[in-house]
């Protein structure tokens, strides 16, 4: 199945992955940028940069396999295998971004809207009772289990 084809499935699931992958790079780059503020921004570019590390172990299976990480971490990260387990976490995490505007208003929030439309879409695969599909592009469906 190509990228295009993965689109076309109308599988929120997809959706909300390739939305996460956008989170990762949101996070990561509006955590180093806010990182020089003073305040309390600081605390919350923090969060958005450990969100961004979370992310990748959640959204792309493959550094699981090919990163040395504990058995613990492994553990956590494999909880948020279903839509709405990651919904969760994603709503969590934009909750956070959306409290940084008591700080400041930043750039932040870029990353909390980003983060609440990822939840929105792995919610909505779980309302419509799709199951959870990872893109193979990402390392999904069989590819991280052949590097084993």
């Amino acid at each position: 199945m190509t990228l295009a084809e993965e689109f076309r499935s109308r599988n929120f699931s997809i959706y909300g992955q390739w939305t996460g992958v956008l989170c990762i790079i949101l996070c990561f780059a509006l955590g180093i940028a806010n990182i020089f503020h003073l305040h309390w921004v600081i605390l919350f570019s923090v969060i958005c940069l450990i969100c961004a590390f979370i992310l990748i172990f959640i959204e792309i299976p493959l550094f699981l396999r090919i990163c040395p990480t504990s058995p613990a971490f492994d553990a956590f990260i494999r909880r948020f295998e279903t839509n709405y387990m990651r919904a969760a976490i994603y709503f969590v995490m934009s909750a956070i971004q959306w409290i940084s505007i008591a700080a400041a208003r930043t750039s932040l929030i870029a990353a909390a809207v980003v983060l609440l439309i990822a939840s929105a879409f792995y919610a909505l695969a779980g309302i419509k009772g799709q199951g959870f599909v990872g893109s193979k592009t990402l390392g999904g469906q069989g590819v991280a289990q052949m590097i084993v």
